[in-house]
């Protein structure tokens, strides 16, 4: 998920009293649970979507990066004493504490982010396996709203002294929790129904479905279906009755092609999307002098070259008639583009 709803996990998860428990505690909870995506450091050495969602998500990071987090509070709480900055108003830290809470924040952030259809290496380094909630959107709204609003009004009841400051806290994380589970359910019964829909219109056999949530709409998912070698897209709707409207024309994969293996071989970049993406697919151009490939992800688009993410990649025509002479160099669904 987005920093903001991770953020406003640790912020609701204080002001629903844990906060009480010792001094920076907000901290420790706010931070811990941002503090998996340190991995976003990996871009600087461009190693943006091999690194991502790795080490930092799965077991060793989650032990290790909430005590490091804890160390760091109770140096900063003594640096301020030391310097005669620390706030005489703040009770003493209780280290004990501070490391539990450290590791609340920080578990709460694997959970988030299993939500959305981007995937996670929950067991990293001792597996590579992604796991992929697709339940919510990468950043929902509703969710920030819910929680804001609890936030605020339990901000609101501490400055005024009136009522029991942590039950709107406590109610925001408890509609979060819900309509999280609901997404989850939901997402699950318009799968079953798109593969069953999906097969009796003869567009083939599904191998796998996506309802993927799409932003601020939690009543519509965008639709992916693979078959072996093929895609089928389409929208899913709840309302005003529930509905499916499938594409009747699939999209190739091309991804049996030799071309994609030559283009890993000879961009990095292109590997690491490779190993990231989940239901990939390609372009593949010659221009004369080149093999020019495009590969996307079905997640984000309908044509490898569209969406939010796509990677290039050329290399001279005769290695991929050295390779496999009898394939066909242009594949591309519909009309390839110019460039």
């Amino acid at each position: 998920m987005d920093n903001l709803t991770h953020t406003l996990v640790g912020a609701a998860l204080g002001q629903a009293g844990l906060k009480r428990r010792t001094a920076l505690a907000m901290p420790a909870l706010m931070i811990g649970a941002n503090l998996s995506d340190v991995d976003v450091l990996c871009i600087a050495f461009g190693e943006a979507l091999s690194c991502r969602r790795g080490w930092t998500h799965g077991p060793i990071g989650l032990l290790v990066l909430p005590a490091v987090l804890t160390l760091v509070l109770l140096w900063f709480d003594r640096w301020q004493t030391r310097r005669g900055s620390r706030p005489g108003a703040r009770p003493a830290v209780q280290p004990g504490q501070l490391l539990l809470l450290s590791y609340i924040g920080a578990l709460s952030h694997p959970l988030l982010d299993w939500m959305n259809s981007w995937g996670i290496r929950l067991l990293m380094p001792f597996s590579e396996r992604w796991f992929y909630g697709d339940a919510l959107f990468i950043a929902d709204p509703w969710i920030w709203l819910a929680l804001g609003i609890g936030i605020w009004l339990s901000r609101r009841r501490e400055r005024s002294g009136a009522g029991r400051t942590s039950s709107p806290a406590i109610v925001a994380l408890l509609v979060t929790t819900l309509y999280s589970g609901a997404m989850v359910a939901s997402g699950r019964a318009v799968e079953e129904r798109v593969a069953r829909e999906f097969k009796e219109s003869g567009l083939g056999q599904p191998q796998q479905v996506l309802a993927n949530p799409v932003f601020a709409d939690p009543f519509r998912r965008r639709i992916v279906v693979q078959t072996e070698h093929q895609y089928g897209f389409g929208d899913f709707r709840w309302l005003p009755n529930p509905h499916v409207l499938l594409d009747q024309e699939l999209v190739s994969s091309h991804m049996d092609q030799s071309a994609i293996a030559l283009a890993s071989g000879q961009s990095k970049q292109m590997a690491d999307f490779l190993y990231w993406s989940r239901f990939p697919f390609a372009m593949i151009k010659g221009n004369g002098e080149n093999t020019n490939v495009t590969v996307g992800d079905a997640r984000f688009g309908t044509r490898p070259d569209t969406g939010v993410f796509s990677v290039k990649a050329a290399f001279p025509l005769e290695l991929t008639k050295q390779s496999d002479p009898e394939r066909l160099v242009d594949s591309c669904d519909k009309k390839c583009p110019e460039n």
